[in-house]
């Protein structure tokens, strides 16, 4: 049986139990001082059933491995500031040259951490680039375009990844000018 039915199990028993806790101190007559008694000891229960779910699932190993495997090749950039733009905002999902920050150790944070740089290096890995015949780099400028990138979750979590408006007008026209013009629609020209 994997750990994770076993945690799942635990937390649906946990749940059977706090309804059963609950259903079975409810009196046919209203007495305050009991329910707030019984509602103490739940809410005690709740904490640790909470306590003991979060270090539970340290136990899941995804997400901790932290690979950063070796850099084959890099694009061609067309000047180093692109590169010094793209390293600050977009090198820590898209290349193996991630910052594993402290709180990517910790589940289930962990867990979209990873997630996150397994999809990034998938879709454009600029440490083992043309590798790849998959790679959407030619689709990068239009994402910094559109917004999409960086995540805006990922720059109120590293805040070097803010660029100015002049920073993301000089990374759009450096990725523009390494992988080719993006595809703009009507309404962006």
């Amino acid at each position: 049986m994997s750990l994770n039915r076993v945690l799942v199990g635990l937390l649906l028993l946990g749940g059977v139990f706090a309804l059963g806790f609950i259903l079975g101190s409810a009196r046919s007559t209203w007495d305050r001082a009991a329910w707030k008694s019984n509602l103490w000891r739940l809410t005690k229960a709740l904490f640790v059933m909470t306590a003991v779910l979060v270090v539970g699932i340290q136990l899941i190993p995804y997400g901790r491995a932290h690979a950063n495997p070796p850099v084959d090749s890099e694009p061609p950039w067309d000047s180093p500031s692109t590169r010094e733009l793209a390293v600050r905002a977009c090198f820590d999902c898209h290349s193996n040259e991630t910052r594993w920050p402290w709180y990517s150790n910790i589940a289930p944070v962990s867990w979209l951490v990873q997630r996150d740089v397994d999809q990034g290096r998938a879709q454009a890995n600029w440490s083992e680039w043309g590798s790849n015949p998959e790679d959407e780099s030619a689709e990068s400028a239009e994402t910094v375009i559109d917004g999409s990138m960086p995540p805006s979750i990922f720059t109120i979590l590293h805040p070097e990844a803010r660029l100015s408006d002049e920073e993301v007008e000089a990374l759009i026209a450096g990725l523009e000018a390494t992988f080719g013009p993006a595809e703009r629609r009507e309404s962006d020209e």
